[in-house]
């Protein structure tokens, strides 16, 4: 049976789109609280005008999700796991934005 040989051209791979994810959420601009307020009432209102209020209020707080999902790498999922299944509790958490709870 052969061996299987890691090369470093596959490990390099998500390294790299890594890179590139971060780069690219670093160039989205963070919104004031009182965009985050508009953007949820856009939300809860609906259609077009509010999903695009949800893209943006997600794209805007995709830096947050990076660095809780730093928090706890090397515990058993990699970095872009952990990533990915935040982005995931992202949107369900920007559709269910009251802004009137406060922080």
């Amino acid at each position: 049976m052969r061996q299987l040989k890691i090369s470093k051209s596959i490990t390099n791979r998500s390294s790299e789109a890594l890179d590139k994810y971060l780069v690219e959420i670093g160039r989205e601009p963070m919104v004031s609280i009182d965009e985050e307020i508009e953007l949820a009432q856009k939300i809860r209102k609906g259609g077009r005008e509010g999903e695009r209020a949800k893209e943006k209020l997600v794209k805007a707080n995709l830096r947050f999700v990076v660095s809780v999902a730093k928090q706890y790498q090397h515990q058993g999922l990699s970095l872009t796991d952990l990533i990915d299944e935040g982005n995931i509790g992202l949107v369900k958490a920007a559709e269910k934005f009251d802004e009137t709870r406060g922080f």
